[in-house]
C-alpha cells in the first residue's frame, strides 16, 4: 500500500485530540517522506473489555494505519503481571497469567472494530520478555539511574508520604521500554499518563543504539462520574457493551463532557463540533445534543439500525416512563421470595448488604412501585413481576412452569 502524505490528515494525526508530541517536528518530517513508519502501541490486557478511554488512542492509531503505516501492536501479557504503576497512588495488584489470559480472550475482536487487523503487526510481550536471564535485566537496568525514577510524579508522592514504592514496579518502564527495541518503533501512541513509560522507551533505544522514537499522546477522557476513565474504578464505557446499555451510559454522563466526547469519541467534522458547541452556548437543552453523540459512539461500535432502536428504547423507558421492551427473565420456585434475597439472585445487587442499602435508599421499584422495606417479601403471581434497580436495569420474575 503507497503512502499517503495528505497534509489535511497529517495536521489532523498531529493536533486533534493530542495533547503532545515529542519531536513533533521530527514525526511531521517523517509522514510527509513518505516513509512507511512502523507505529507501536502497547496494551496490557487489565480487564477483559477495551472502554472508550482506551479507544482514543486506538481511534489515532486508525488515522495512521489509513495513511498507510504499520501498526505494530504489543499485547501485553507479560507487564501485565507486573502491573504498570502510571497514574496510580498506590501499589497496582499483581495479576496472574490465569488472569491475564481470561482478560485477553477477545481483544483481538474487540480491536477489531477500531483497526484493520488484517493490517496489524500483533505481538505478545511474553514472547521476549519471558526469556530474559539476569544478566539481560541487568543491562536492562543500567540504562535508567534511581534518580530518574524517583521523579516520576506518582513514585514521589507515594514516597513522600512514607509509602513503599517495590523493585517491580521500577520494573515496568524498563519493560516497556524495552518492548520499543524489539519491535524497532518509530513512533509510538499512548495515553497521557503513559508519558513516562513512553519516554522509558526512547532511552532504553538510545541505550542499545536504535534512534529513538518519536511520542504521541492522545488526551484523556473522563468518565461519567468525571475521574479519568479506568476499569479498576468501574466508570467505564466499554466499546462491547450492548447498544442500549452503551446509550444510556452517555445520556447519564455530565454535560461538560459532551463536546470532549465528541471530540476524542467520534468522526465529528470541525464544522459540525463548532455547530453543537454554538448550540450549547446559545441555550439549547443538552439532552438533545448527548442523544446525538449517544448514536454517533453507539453507531461506530455496532450500527446506524442499533444506534437509533437505542434512541427509541431510551425515550420509551426514561422519558415516557414505559417498559423496557426486552428484559432478561429470572425464574424461581416459589410462590414468594425475600425482596433482598431476589436482588442478590439476579446480581443487581452484589451481597445482601448492598441489596439492603439500595432498598433503604429508594433504589428497587417492583411493577415500577418503589419498595423500601428491607424486610419486602415479594409475591410471584403467574403473570410475573418486574423488579427493577436504578434507572437502567431491569429484570422480569417468574415462577418455573408459569
Amino acid at each position: 500500500m503507497k503512502i499517503s502524505t495528505d497534509p489535511n490528515k497529517i495536521k489532523e494525526i498531529l493536533e486533534r485530540g493530542t495533547e503532545d508530541v515529542i519531536e513533533k517536528d521530527h514525526l511531521e518530517k517523517s509522514l510527509k517522506s513518505g516513509k512507511k513508519l512502523r507505529v507501536k502501541f502497547g496494551i496490557d490486557p487489565t480487564g477483559p473489555k477495551i472502554h472508550l478511554g482506551r479507544a482514543v488512542p486506538l481511534r489515532k492509531l486508525k488515522a495512521f494505519q489509513e495513511l498507510g503505516h504499520q501498526i505494530v501492536l504489543i499485547v501485553g501479557d507479560f507487564t501485565a503481571t507486573i502491573g504498570d504503576p502510571s497514574d496510580k497512588l498506590s501499589k497496582r495488584p499483581i495479576l496472574t497469567k490465569e488472569d491475564v489470559k481470561k482478560n485477553m480472550k477477545s481483544y483481538k475482536d474487540q480491536l477489531g472494530k477500531i483497526l484493520d487487523m488484517k493490517k496489524v503487526d500483533l505481538n505478545y510481550n511474553s514472547k521476549w520478555l519471558g526469556k530474559l536471564n539476569l544478566e539481560k535485566i541487568a543491562d536492562l537496568a543500567e540504562s535508567f539511574s534511581l534518580q530518574q525514577m524517583e521523579q516520576r510524579r506518582n513514585f514521589k508522592e507515594r514516597i513522600d508520604r512514607g509509602e513503599d514504592v517495590s523493585l517491580r514496579e521500577l520494573l515496568y518502564p524498563l519493560m516497556q521500554g524495552y518492548d520499543s527495541v524489539v519491535v524497532k518503533a518509530d513512533v509510538e501512541v499512548g495515553g497521557f499518563d503513559q508519558l513516562f513509560n513512553l519516554k522509558a522507551g526512547r532511552i532504553i533505544q538510545k541505550h542499545y543504539g536504535q534512534p529513538e522514537q518519536d511520542i504521541l499522546t492522545a488526551k484523556m477522557i473522563e468518565g461519567a462520574d468525571g475521574r479519568k476513565m479506568s476499569t479498576s474504578w468501574g466508570n467505564v464505557i466499554n466499546i462491547v457493551d450492548e447498544p442500549n446499555e452503551m446509550f444510556g451510559k452517555i445520556m447519564s454522563m455530565i454535560d461538560e463532557l459532551i463536546l470532549p466526547y465528541f471530540w476524542l469519541c467520534t468522526d465529528i467534522t470541525k464544522e459540525e463540533y463548532d455547530d453543537f458547541e454554538k448550540y450549547l452556548k446559545q441555550g439549547d437543552n443538552p439532552r438533545n445534543i448527548k442523544i446525538e453523540l449517544g448514536k454517533r459512539i453507539v453507531e461506530l461500535y455496532h450500527s446506524k439500525k442499533e444506534a437509533e432502536e437505542a434512541a427509541a428504547e431510551f425515550e420509551k423507558v426514561f422519558s415516557k416512563k414505559e417498559l423496557p421492551t426486552d428484559m432478561p427473565e429470572h425464574r424461581v420456585t416459589s410462590d414468594q421470595i425475600a425482596l433482598v434475597d431476589i436482588l442478590v439472585q439476579t446480581k443487581l445487587a452484589s451481597s445482601k448488604g448492598e441489596a439492603r442499602r439500595l432498598i433503604a435508599q429508594g433504589g428497587a421499584k417492583v411493577d415500577q412501585k418503589v419498595i423500601t422495606d428491607i424486610q419486602a417479601v415479594l409475591p410471584i403471581p403467574d403473570k410475573g413481576v418486574i423488579l427493577q434497580c436504578g434507572k437502567r436495569h431491569f429484570v422480569k420474575i417468574i415462577k418455573k412452569g408459569a
